[in-house]
């Protein structure tokens, strides 16, 4: 008997020092690969069906307020009807599979204890973070240009104008930016380029790369080509030009269709008023006599029908 209560009491002890760990990625990610998060007890043999994954949510302001994760709920949480967050036979293995991770980079995950009898901080693992390195396309925008409709391909300026270019990507760390002209070999580290009335040898094309810091395979271009115009032609010419002049076409377009709309409706309405005329009460479209039940009080003895 005494050996049973030794053996319960080492057995009792031994559960009770188990440490939960949650096991995840332990280097930065690349954008497009899945995360598989996964739950284990150290020194215990104890179920991992009896544990959950919680996190924290970056909108959250305090760093206390745990949230558990239920199927597909965060997944609908970030994405409007997505799927980038479900689990993975969660109740039998004690993982967690995240298809689009890039969304929650950053985001701490732990693995909590079901069991009744453990208690915090015991009771839930270390936080664990993953990060996902990511570089969108680069884009080119121009003094003056609006950054909606982006800079063209060939890029018309007059002699002797300024050109100003910046080009951006939205990434995960700051990228690193490079102008480079097509056959010269000068290199320029800004996201900034400066043309300061341009002259017939500043026509060419102009490439801009971005760099990211920590993944030199995260690397992405775009060329510009500027074409010199007389200093003479006409202003429509030119890229900005062609701006105004589409930005006007789609502003006294818009203007016309309100107008149009408005005159529309407005005649509309009119036509119904006009339309409706007097009312029609045919009880006053039979004579009134005086002998009559529908008679009024008269001082006349006239026999003639009141119309």
């Amino acid at each position: 008997m005494k050996v049973l209560l030794l053996i319960a009491l080492v057995v009792l002890i031994h559960g009770t020092n188990a440490t939960l760990i949650i096991k995840g990625p332990t280097e930065s990610i690349l954008e497009g690969e899945s995360v598989t998060l996964e739950c284990l007890y150290t020194d215990s043999d104890l179920n991992v069906s009896q544990v959950h994954f919680e996190y924290l949510p970056p909108y959250q302001y305090s760093k206390t307020l745990w949230r558990k994760v239920w199927g597909s709920n965060l997944g609908r949480w970030y994405c409007y009807g997505g799927d980038d967050f479900y689990s993975e036979e969660e109740e039998s293995s004690g993982r967690l599979h995240i298809p689009y991770p890039t969304r929650f980079s950053g985001v701490p995950f732990r693995c909590v204890s079901d069991n009744e009898n453990a208690t915090a901080p015991d009771n839930a693992s270390e936080p664990l973070t993953f990060k996902v390195q990511y570089m969108r396309e680069l884009s080119v925008s121009m003094e003056g240009y609006t950054s909606y409709l982006g800079v063209p391909q060939d890029l018309k300026v007059r002699l002797g104008d300024d050109v100003e270019l910046k080009c951006s990507a939205s990434s995960s760390e700051e990228p690193s930016y490079y102008w480079q002209k097509e056959g010269n070999d000068w290199i320029l580290p800004s996201s900034t380029l400066t043309l300061k009335k341009v002259s017939t040898m500043d026509e060419g094309k102009y490439t801009c790369m971005a760099e990211h810091p920590s993944v030199k395979s995260l690397t992405k271009k775009r060329t510009i080509s500027i074409t010199l115009l007389p200093e003479d032609a006409a202003w429509y010419e030119t890229t900005n030009g062609r701006l105004w002049l589409m930005t006007s076409a789609a502003a006294a377009s818009l203007l016309v269709f309100i107008l149009s709309v408005s005159v529309f409706l407005c005649r509309r309405a009119k036509r119904i008023r006009t339309s409706k005329g007097p009312i029609d009460d045919h009880s006053q479209k039979k004579p009134i006599y005086k002998s009559s039940a529908e008679s009024l009080p008269s001082t006349c003895a006239d026999k003639q029908p009141l119309v």
